[in-house]
């Protein structure tokens, strides 16, 4: 498997000869998961959200410290039902096709579903259930218990999620992040106002991948009855995730107030859908649900965890590469 390693421009030499592919920051390296076996093994895409340490927009969003992976789609039906089928978590959902985003499912239920891809891929949970998939008196929509500090990956600034896991809901600035910031904007880093890259609202379509389009209401489209397939979901965001614009509105692991201390707390929700007009894919507007509501227009996407070299081992590469030899190991960076 080709290692992706990102150096400074000047060791580009280097890497050629050491065989090691170089991805400059503009360019969002893509990653492909596998999950479930046999007839239950689906696949998630995930793209690189990189630039670490970028400041907020000037609404107060989109600063995140770390590097971290977004989905490049929603999740969709069938990676639910599959998930379903294999942990046996009861989620509920709407039925409009097997490629449709997943809709209908609580902020409780999504989490259920991202700590099942956690514990598949032999990771911590990223939530914590009192009580899980197959135990007595077992409910997909209970709420959270919040991580205390006798748990391992307790993190006081986040009692919601596990720092050890690999796959959680996104936070609202990692999602305003993926959706809004463009490392590489005309002019310098920044943010765009909508999700397609750009300050001008995206071109309404019913379904379709071309650039500067997403799959909204804007009350000229006839017969925009359900959301389209979660390939074919308008253009990209700068970074390379698809449908953070229009399609489904988005959970978001953060409480609105965004202090996330309370299991039962609204929680934010972002990004337009099928059903709503241009202003919902605006970066300056917000919602909010409770975590037990359902709602047909509301989906979700998964984050997780960016491998990285180490800093060690970068220093090791460089030193061998100039005599024919090439250092391989990768690391992890917790968020």
């Amino acid at each position: 498997m080709k290692q992706t390693i990102r150096l400074p421009l000047g060791l580009a030499g280097l890497a050629v000869l050491a065989g090691v592919s170089l991805v400059t920051p503009a360019l969002a390296a893509t990653t492909t998961d596998p999950f479930g076996t046999g007839g239950n093994a689906f696949t998630m895409n995930f793209v690189d959200i990189g630039n670490p340490g970028n400041t907020n927009d000037n609404t107060g969003y989109g600063g995140v410290a770390n590097s971290f992976r977004m989905s490049t789609y929603e999740v969709s039906e069938d990676m639910i039902d599959k998930a379903n089928t294999a942990g046996v978590l009861g989620i509920t959902l709407d039925t409009r096709g097997v490629d449709k985003p997943a809709t209908s499912v609580t902020w409780n239920e999504a989490a259920r579903f991202v700590n099942w891809l956690n514990v598949t891929s032999n990771s911590a949970p990223a939530y914590k259930f009192s009580i899980q998939p197959g135990g007595e008196g077992y409910k997909a929509n209970a709420n959270i218990d919040l991580w205390t500090v006798s748990d391992p990956g307790y993190n006081a600034a986040n009692p919601f999620r596990n720092s050890n896991a690999k796959y959680f809901l996104p936070s609202e600035n990692e999602w305003y992040k993926a959706a809004y910031y463009d490392p590489n904007k005309t002019g310098g880093a920044g943010y765009y106002i909508y999700p397609t890259g750009s300050d001008i609202p995206p071109t309404p379509v019913v379904s379709g991948t071309d650039s500067g389009t997403a799959v909204y209401d804007d009350g000229h489209i006839e017969g925009l009855l359900d959301p389209a397939d979660i390939t074919s979901a308008g253009g990209l965001s700068p970074y390379g995730t698809m449908g953070q614009g229009g399609n489904a509105m988005e959970w978001m692991e953060t409480e609105f107030d965004g202090v996330n201390n309370s299991a039962g707390s609204s929680r934010g929700v972002r990004g337009g859908s099928y059903v709503y007009d241009t202003k919902m894919l605006d970066s300056s507007y917000r919602s909010f649900r409770v975590p037990t509501g359902q709602a047909i227009p509301v989906g979700f996407r998964v984050a997780s965890l960016t491998a990285v070299p180490e800093p060690t081992s970068m220093l090791s590469t460089l030193a061998l590469v100039s005599s024919g030899l090439l250092l391989r190991r990768r690391g992890k960076v917790s968020l």
